[in-house]
């Protein structure tokens, strides 16, 4: 790798080597049987995919053809055949998400509009296993600390358009939930190491019994990306390195089941120039219950507690510590299902003040949150009734009450309607009311310019006390089909009004409410099983944006401060088996350009070629942006990284 010596590989080895006596000791005496090699994607039907389950729509099982709502599911065999080596390079096989790289590991990912860098991509919910991953300080996602072992994913679930009836306020432009596989299926174990021209990897994991119905995985990987340049071939310190290991338990199986979950990781960037490097370690732990009552009716009841310290003094840093507790009970009643629940979170956080020299010994911007630590509280109640009017015609009917500290109570309603005039074609439609609760970044942020020579501070930024929550009304109309083992076909519309969006005045000033304006577009995506080997897929994003100051501010920079967005994106992917021990997939992808601050389209080419000479192993090579030497896809072009050409080497052994 570029910059990188080569101890390298023998340091992220030994990293990821050093957790296997621990898995070796939680395994049981008796030797588990070996995990069964993945399938082949294109040797699914495309009938099976239909009727994969999902639950982030109506937090209830449901097949997909028959979820109403603006899902995508990226299965764990789409994961594998991409060649991706991380969360955010995943989530970019979903065609209703935007997602721009911005540096070695880090992304700007959202769904409809309103993307950003760092954590200010503020209306979009992700969760990992149920746990919700965004911070509470600035209702962002800080993706270069969010990691999971891919081997280990299920299916991601990505919904596009407002949740916020069922998960609260963040759902409002979408829902991204990665779902991990139950221990019972990853049974033996697995070595995957890879490396390539910027990129290190390597992961362990091992699953074995626990008694007469338990189940358990350890697991322990690391990766090192090397850092990026500019446009004028100017490295740029951001590279990162890290490591995390985990565990997960599950016990019991029909009517009854537990699951008892964790996760530690550390993570470190280069040396910046200025502002040093960026530190980060957390750790989680979530408990979930389950249980089927002779009534017929349903429980659930999910805990974690989640930790998490960012150092970065040129950027967002500080530490957090979230406590979540939540239960939900679904009861049938003749031809209704009644779902209700509710939840209680709290997060303790301290955020440190950080000096960002904007002229090096002489003009600094001195960031601080006032008061510097504060615990905050969310409480919520909710209920739907999904009733069948006619076996073809549902209606569902939601309103979820969530408190928190800044705003008091807001009300999330929503009503969605699902019409099957046959049983493989679905027309739904929906309205739905979200919110953006306000963050400490939106009330507690505080910006000085500081001279120190002069002994000078002059305020800029003086916090948000009268931040309301960001409101929008969201229309959606959508189709969706399946013909056969041959095609599928998936169509969304939507219109989403908005109110009361983050703004700001000339400086001094306080952080407001005085952007307002609606967006309109098309997502769509189709697959098609060209042969019994062959599957063609095809993603479209279509978005319009129409947003302004409201009368009376005199926000300096106005709604491009609410995010950078394409007009157009689409891609087009082929799954093909070349032998029944060798892949062949190409993915093509194709972004419009920026409009502030200006950035060019794209069009980007990767491919992977995959071999299995047995059963329990895989030799793969991936290339990412085969005709393209570099492009930058967020940012200022002149200063921003430039997404490279890189090739990518994998073993993958199972035992």
């Amino acid at each position: 790798m570029t910059g990188r010596s080569s101890g390298g590989y023998f340091r992220l080895i030994s990293r990821t080597l050093s957790f296997i006596p621990l898995s070796a000791a939680l395994g049981t005496a008796a030797a588990p049987a070996a995990e069964l090699p993945d399938a082949n994607l294109a040797d699914l039907s495309l009938e099976q995919l239909g009727n994969i389950d999902v639950t982030s729509v109506s937090k209830k099982q449901e097949r997909l053809i028959d979820a109403a709502a603006s899902i995508f599911v990226i299965t764990h065999d789409d994961i594998r055949r991409s060649g991706a080596t991380s969360l955010g390079q995943a989530l970019r096989l979903a065609p209703n998400l935007q997602v721009a790289q911005t540096g070695a590991d880090t992304f700007a990912i959202s769904a409809r509009g309103f993307n950003n860098s760092n954590a200010l991509a503020n209306k979009l919910l992700v969760l990992i296993d149920g746990r919700t991953v965004y911070s509470p300080v600035y209702s962002g996602v800080f993706w270069d600390q969010q990691d999971v072992m891919l081997e280990d994913v299920d299916r991601i679930e990505v919904i596009s358009g407002p949740g916020g009836t069922l998960w609260g306020a963040n759902a409002v432009n979408g829902v991204i939930n990665v779902i991990t596989k139950p221990a019972s299926a990853t049974q033996g174990g697995l070595v995957s190491m890879g490396g390539g021209d910027r990129e290190l990897g390597g992961a362990f994991r091992y699953g074995g019994k626990l008694g007469e119905s338990g189940h358990l995985r350890v697991y322990a990987k690391a990766t090192d990306f090397d850092n990026t340049q500019n446009a004028a071939g100017t490295p740029l310190t951001d590279g990162w390195s890290m490591q995390q290991g985990g565990f997960r338990a599950d016990w019991g199986g029909g009517n009854r089941n537990f699951t008892f979950q964790g996760d530690a990781y550390n993570g470190r960037s280069d040396d910046r120039v200025p502002g040093g490097p960026i530190r980060v370690d957390g750790l989680n732990l979530l408990a979930r219950w389950n249980e089927r009552l002779d009534s017929g009716s349903d429980l659930q009841v999910q805990a974690y507690v989640d930790r998490s310290d960012r150092e970065d003094q040129a950027g967002f840093q500080g530490d957090s510590d979230t406590y979540d507790i939540e239960f939900q009970h679904g009861i049938p009643l003749g031809a209704h299902k009644i779902l209700w629940g509710g939840g209680y979170r709290e997060a303790h956080d301290t955020v440190q003040s950080t000096s960002i020299p904007v002229i090096p010994n002489f003009l600094f911007f001195v960031t601080t949150f006032q008061p510097e630590s504060q615990t905050l509280k969310w409480e919520n109640v909710f209920v739907q009734d999904e009733y069948s009017v006619t076996e073809t015609l549902k209606v569902t009917l939601g309103i979820k009450f969530e408190h928190n500290d800044y705003t008091g109570w807001e009300n999330l309603p929503s009503a969605r309607v699902a019409w099957k005039p046959v049983d493989n074609q679905l027309v739904w439609g929906a309205v739905s009311r979200a919110v953006r609760a306000p963050a400490r970044l939106d009330r507690d942020f505080f910006i000085n310019f500081s001279i120190p020579i002069a002994s000078i501070n002059t305020p800029a930024i003086l916090g948000g006390p009268n931040f309301v929550s960001e409101i929008a009304n969201v229309g959606e109309l959508g189709y969706r089909t399946q013909i056969g083992n041959k095609l599928t076909f998936s169509i969304t519309t939507f219109y989403s009004d908005y109110d009361k969006l983050r703004s700001g005045q000339p400086a001094p000033a306080h952080i407001e409410n005085q952007m307002a304006g609606y967006t309109y577009g098309v997502e769509s995506w189709a697959t098609y099983q060209a042969m019994e080997a062959w599957r063609l897929s095809a993603g479209l994003m279509e978005l319009r944006e129409h947003l302004g100051l409201k009368s009376g501010s005199t926000d300096p920079v106005g709604p491009s401060a609410l995010g950078n967005d394409p007009e157009h994106q689409w891609m087009l992917r082929s799954t093909l088996n070349l032998t029944p021990r060798t892949d062949f997939d190409v993915m093509v992808r194709s972004v419009s350009g920026l409009p502030v601050p200006a950035v060019p389209g794209y069009t980007a080419l990767d491919a992977r070629l995959a071999w299995r000479p047995q059963d329990n192993v895989e030799l793969s090579a991936t290339v990412r942006n085969l005709f393209d030497p570099g492009h930058v896809e967020f940012g200022d072009p002149t200063t921003a990284s430039e997404v490279a050409r890189t090739f990518f080497l994998k073993a993958v052994v199972r035992f």
